[in-house]
């Protein structure tokens, strides 16, 4: 059975930026590094203020060592599909980055680790694989156990994997498991401005 798409853009893009997207029924195939190492490159070319690149990922593959420890930080709601996928990541920002030769807050980090995230989510489906980003994890903890560097955020967790095929899942994985839709363009492009304030 092929696999049911309901995403219609309404102007003319590039068909991967609809084709990517975040499945939770994934097959338990570990990736291989050198597909990883792909992702990254990918991400690497991304923009950046004053070209910091602020972007840093901690990682884990499955079979090895770190796995667990990658995986005990992720939150139960999300570990019931985290367990079947074959990469684990952190990607954190630096929230200061070097101007000339002086360290300087960073007012853009986010921004641009997001630009990272949005090249490797890409990539990865180029690839055959699909990235779930989350925000479901042990925040408190994950700083220590990762050893983040000093004036670093942890902006997400990030899972890799191969997708089930379509017709492997169940009804209820289906459903709950298909590409979502998108706000309409009108819904947040303005032309000449915000519209005017409720206050």
């Amino acid at each position: 059975m092929t696999e049911p798409n309901p995403r219609q853009p309404d102007h003319a893009i590039e068909p991967f930026f609809i084709e990517r997207w975040s499945p939770r029924a994934f097959t338990g195939e570990a990736v291989p590094e050198s597909e990883l190492l792909r992702m990254f490159e990918a991400a690497r070319w991304s923009p950046s203020s004053y070209n910091s690149q602020p972007w840093r990922f901690a990682y884990a593959l499955r079979g090895t060592p770190e796995w667990q420890t990658f995986f005990d930080l992720i939150l139960p709601g999300n570990q019931k599909w985290v367990k079947d996928t074959g990469a684990i990541l952190f990607i954190a920002s630096s929230e200061k980055m070097k101007v000339g030769d002086e360290l300087k807050p960073s007012a853009s980090h986010s921004f641009d680790a997001g630009a990272a995230w949005q090249s490797l989510a890409l990539q990865a489906t180029r690839q055959g694989w699909h990235a779930h980003a989350m925000g479901g994890f042990d925040r408190e903890r994950a700083p220590e156990v990762l050893r983040l560097p000093a004036d670093h955020r942890i902006e997400a967790a990030i899972a890799i994997g191969r997708k089930t095929p379509h017709d492997s899942l169940t009804e209820e994985e289906r459903e709950r498991g298909k590409p979502n839709g998108r706000r309409p363009i009108g819904d947040f492009a303005f032309k000449g401005g915000f519209p005017p304030r409720a206050d």
